[in-house]
């Protein structure tokens, strides 16, 4: 297996990829991208748009890497929702993610730099629907948000290489009632979410009160709703009771080969979510650092000493 740096969701932030990529050991010329190992690779897991300043840079330098062979990218939410928000249903000619105010706002730094209609802009989502949703090799997996084995397994079937088709695609905006492709788009790239039991809820960090939660999908440990619960302001909110056992039989099982994803806005010093799954999301869209994986030995666990943290330089 070559040597790959597993780069995470940059957001726009072209200044910290590119000293990211310097540190790794990467530098661009006249010639292309080298690395002084020159079986050298990277993964990145997508969300490379939105929130930061400089989305062009960003895409320009993503794209250089994979069409030199150097690197492979997956598609994270927010490409996701750039195809849904820039294409519209062949049924009623609507846009398939709406043009409310919070979506144009979260979408706006994307927007200032690719304007609907232009020829760049187009350029750019026709490489987003190029895509896949996974990537696998033989030592490891990457996905965006999470890798659930029996939702792999139907995209995989439905798709073969993890692409969306253009159907597929229009079927995974789910205006009108959850399409299957839908449900496993929002999964592998958002995460996926239960139900808690009837009459429980919890208040979250804005005062909302919620009945679903978020998972931990990794955590294959996990046996109640408080192990497996993230997001969740005060744990003693949820039931202590265990957890059903379909919903246990969906954590990644821990003889699975490595996966890495990003997309979930970890703070703090980076840790192993599992001795085989590894976030590597520490906000590097807003303030936090863009922290990377050298992914030179596919033999063993995970380990905190291969993760990179670089500099949250603005």
């Amino acid at each position: 297996m070559n040597p790959f740096d597993i780069i995470p969701d940059t957001h726009g932030q072209s200044a910290k990829l590119d000293a990211a990529l310097t540190r790794l050991g990467w530098r661009r010329s006249a010639l292309g991208w080298t690395h002084p190992d020159p079986d050298r690779q990277i993964v990145f897991l997508g969300d490379f748009i939105d929130r930061g300043p400089d989305n062009r840079a960003v895409l320009k330098t993503v794209r250089e890497l994979v069409d030199a062979g150097k690197a492979k990218a997956i598609m994270g939410n927010h490409e996701l929702n750039a195809l849904h928000f820039h294409t519209t249903h062949p049924d009623d000619g609507e846009p398939l993610r709406a043009h409310s105010p919070k979506n144009i706002r979260q979408h706006r730094t994307f927007l200032d730099q690719f304007p609907p209609g232009d020829p760049q802009t187009r350029d750019v989502l026709d490489w987003m629907r190029s895509l896949p949703l996974f990537f696998e090799e033989d030592g490891f997996r990457a996905v965006h948000a999470c890798w659930i084995d029996a939702s792999m397994d139907r995209l995989k079937t439905l798709t073969g290489n993890g692409v969306l088709t253009e159907d597929q695609l229009i079927r995974a905006a789910d205006r009108n009632e959850a399409d299957e492709m839908f449900i496993l788009a929002e999964q592998i790239t958002k995460g996926p979410e239960h139900r808690l039991p009837d009459g429980w809820s919890f208040t979250d960090k804005d005062g909302t009160e919620r009945d679903h939660v978020r998972l931990q999908w990794w955590n294959a440990a996990a046996h109640t709703w408080r192990d497996i619960a993230i997001s969740v302001p005060s744990v003693e909110d949820l039931p202590v009771d265990s957890l059903p056992e379909t919903l246990s039989a969906q954590t990644y099982p821990a003889t699975a080969r490595p996966v890495f994803f990003g997309h979930y806005w970890l703070s703090g010093d980076p840790v192993l979510q599992a001795q085989n799954a590894l976030c590597l999301d520490y906000s590097a869209g807003k303030e936090g650092p863009l922290v990377s994986y050298d992914m030179s030995d596919p033999v063993g666990p995970l380990s905190r000493d291969k993760i990179r943290v670089h500099p949250a330089v603005s």
